[in-house]
């Protein structure tokens, strides 16, 4: 099987099931990003754990192509680099996210865009 099919069919159901929760339970999860943030050992767990995903995404998947494998190569540079900022700046990680707290726009908006990338991964992983 293609490294870019398998990886659009194992990350778009999980963006896909994320963006539907935040879509429909906003509150819920409004909360949970609120105590996530009063942590920073589970910021720095996180980190780690989003880091190394990341890179094993990177390291098997580094395609510069204008086409729907790019999502999953920016996909893998964003959690590298989120990962590294997670596990090296606490107070920047707690500051940014209450200010997106602040903004219950931004978790619908965030949402619409995981759903819309989640559905266009599973296309390309499941029916194209």
């Amino acid at each position: 099987m293609n490294t870019s099919v398998f990886l659009a069919q194992f990350m778009g159901p999980v963006m896909l099931v994320a963006a539907i929760g935040l879509l429909v339970n906003p509150e819920a999860q409004r909360d949970m990003a609120r105590q996530f943030l009063d942590s920073p050992p589970l910021i720095y767990v996180t980190g780690f754990m989003v880091m190394t995903a990341g890179l094993a995404i990177v390291l098997n998947h580094n395609v510069w192509v204008f086409d729907w494998r790019l999502i999953i190569t920016l996909f893998g540079w964003m959690a590298v680099i989120g990962g590294a900022i997670r596990m090296l700046c606490f107070s920047a990680v707690k500051r940014i996210g209450r200010a997106m707290l602040d903004k219950p726009r931004a978790a619908i908006i965030g949402g619409v865009v995981w759903l819309i990338i989640g559905a266009v991964l599973c296309y390309f992983g499941y029916f194209a």
